[in-house]
């Protein structure tokens, strides 16, 4: 998590991981448009669109990419006037929260009176969005632990009604032995797993009501 007590280091810190975003984005921005919409142009709206997204300013060089193939050229004048009305709608301290809680990158679009209050309440959400990723795990993990230990359970059931089969010879038996020896073993290291996980996951609830506490009411429709 980006702290933002540093003040430059950390905008640093957050502008460089919105450039490594960016440019992973561009690497697939081949198609930002069809040719329908670039023939009929509306940079306007395009513009806006971006920047009520909190898209950077080279998404315009991704529909020029796209755009070329169709002998369609961007009107940036109009785009770039259009995005920043957009940007306006974009850096919010409710969509700075909200953008947060989902997981998204900021790009670093804001201008700096806007972003002023858009970074605080984008940390915010980021804090929710956390906890609520280690609380998913934590359920995925304890679920996929009670699945394996059925699992073992099935499995030792079908041995030992393979040890009371007739006609086997005691090399056999002794090898069904001691196969179910290694199913209680591992079936005791994952109920040692799963209480673990029991434990880890009442953790992760804990942190996650403590934060949504202390965030409940700061937000509209928190």
């Amino acid at each position: 998590m980006i702290v933002f007590s540093e003040g430059g280091h950390a905008m640093r810190i957050l502008l460089f991981t919105a450039a490594t975003a960016v440019a992973l984005l561009s690497l697939g921005s081949c198609a930002t448009m069809s040719e329908d919409q670039c023939l009929a142009g509306a940079w306007g709206e395009r513009g806006y669109a971006d920047g009520a997204a909190g898209l950077p300013t080279s998404r315009l060089d991704d529909h020029a990419k796209a755009c070329a193939a169709h002998g369609v050229t961007p009107d940036a004048a109009v785009y770039f006037s259009a995005r920043e009305s957009g940007l306006t709608t974009y850096c919010t301290p409710q969509q700075g929260f909200r953008a947060g809680r989902e997981g998204d990158v900021y790009a670093g679009v804001c201008p700096a009176p806007l972003e002023d209050d858009f970074l605080p309440a984008y940390e915010d959400g980021r804090v929710i969005h956390g906890v609520e990723q280690a609380l998913s795990s934590a359920r995925t993990h304890l679920d996929s632990l009670a699945r394996r230990i059925e699992d073992l359970d099935d499995k030792l059931d079908a041995k030992n009604s393979e040890l009371r089969q007739d006609g086997l010879t005691e090399d056999q038996r002794d090898q069904v032995r001691n196969r179910i020896r290694e199913i209680r073993q591992e079936r005791e290291d994952r109920i040692r797993d799963w209480r673990r996980a029991e434990y880890d996951l009442d953790d992760a609830e804990d942190r996650a009501r403590d934060v949504r506490y202390r965030f409940a009411g700061r937000y509209s429709g928190w």
